[in-house]
């Protein structure tokens, strides 16, 4: 059976991802390697930290065009924090940077926020939406909470692409996006108890059943 291939490109929350997916299947690698990429299942690529250090842990390895194209093959994606926010074609944390544009939008900054309020985000925030049918939140209660840990959000160019969304100090910003086979949460459904690893358990089902992979 072909494994879901988890993206190591130097800043990613790799352990508590396998760990995770423990649970549910043991056909899963850890990888860097385009070769192995391709012939993958479905892809996870986790991460922690800045965008830039992202793309450039991904340039690095000769990773963002395999990656590009593996997205396009129609299996599934799932980016996690950083990992989703790379999903987007461009980051303003620290400057400008080029993402991996394969859902078009950026990551930039919360916009100001009621006083008082804590940045990074931490914590406990619930999730909404209405386009969950069939998805990998397809079990998720409306307003189930998830974990968060960032400081910059996404926001994507096309509304349709917009998957969840969640509220901090005041403002409702974009905690999901989706485009199809791609996947990028911002909250960690691995750090999530049992609704989030329940995420994880219907991305791997997806991944075993998806015709793509036939």
């Amino acid at each position: 059976m072909k494994k879901i291939a988890v993206i190591d490109y130097g800043i990613g929350n790799i352990y508590s991802v396998t760990k995770a997916l423990n649970k549910f299947t043991n056909d899963w690698v850890v990888t860097e390697d385009p070769s192995v990429i391709e012939d993958a299942s479905a892809i996870i690529l986790p991460g922690v930290g800045a965008f830039h250090a992202g793309m450039k842990g991904l340039k690095a390895r000769k990773l963002t065009q395999p990656l590009k194209k593996f997205a396009q093959s129609g299996k599934p994606v799932l980016g996690i924090c950083l990992g989703a926010q790379i999903l987007l074609s461009k980051g303003y944390e620290f400057g400008e940077y080029e993402g991996l544009g394969i859902i078009e939008g950026s990551t930039v900054p919360f916009p100001k926020l009621k006083e008082g309020t804590k940045i990074p985000h931490i914590g406990w925030n619930a999730v909404y939406g209405d386009k969950w049918k069939d998805t990998i939140l397809d079990n998720i209660e409306k307003d189930e909470d998830m974990y968060f840990v960032h400081s910059f959000i996404l926001d994507p160019e096309n509304e349709e692409d917009i998957f969840t969304l969640s509220e901090y100090g005041g403002h409702e910003f974009v905690s999901a996006i989706k485009k199809g086979n791609v996947y990028g949460l911002q909250f960690h459904p691995e750090k999530s108890a049992e609704y989030g690893l329940s995420i994880i358990k219907n991305f791997v089902e997806l991944a075993q059943n998806n015709p793509s992979n036939a």
